[in-house]
C-alpha cells in the first residue's frame, strides 16, 4: 500500500476563521487539524470571538505552542497564567479568557482543540 506525503503551508490553510483582531488558520492532514492563531494588540477571546458566538468563556481545551508575543490565558478558577514565545501549553476544557499582552501580535499554534476553536455555533 503506496501512502502519499503531504505537505502543507498555513500561507495556503484549508480553512480560515477571522475575526475582529484576529484570525485562525487550519489544516487537516493525517486525520488531524493544526490551527494557527494570530491575534493582534488589544484582542480578548470574550470580545472578538465570545461576542459573535454568544459565549462569555472559551471552553475548548486547548494544547499548543507559542510563536511570538505574550498572550494571558485566565482562569474562570481565578488562575492566571501568561504565554510566550516558545512556551508549550495546555488549557484544561472549562471557562477561560485570553487576550494579547502588550503591543506585538501573538501567534500560536494549536494541536488539540483548533477543529472547535471560534467555529459556528461552538465556543
Amino acid at each position: 500500500m503506496d501512502v502519499a506525503v503531504i505537505l502543507k503551508r498555513f500561507e495556503k490553510p484549508d480553512e480560515v476563521r477571522t475575526f475582529e483582531k484576529g484570525r485562525f488558520e487550519l489544516v487537516t492532514l493525517g486525520g488531524m487539524t493544526i490551527g494557527r492563531a494570530t491575534y493582534q494588540p488589544g484582542w480578548k477571546w470574550s470580545e472578538h470571538v465570545g461576542r459573535a458566538t454568544g459565549a462569555a468563556h472559551c471552553h475548548i481545551e486547548h494544547v499548543g505552542m507559542v510563536v511570538s508575543g505574550c498572550a494571558t490565558a485566565a482562569m474562570a478558577s481565578g488562575e492566571i497564567i501568561e504565554m510566550r514565545a516558545g512556551d508549550i501549553f495546555y488549557i484544561p476544557p472549562g471557562p477561560h479568557d485570553s487576550w494579547v499582552v502588550g503591543e506585538e501580535d501573538y501567534v500560536s499554534l494549536h494541536f488539540l482543540g483548533a477543529n472547535h476553536y471560534a467555529a459556528e455555533g461552538k465556543a
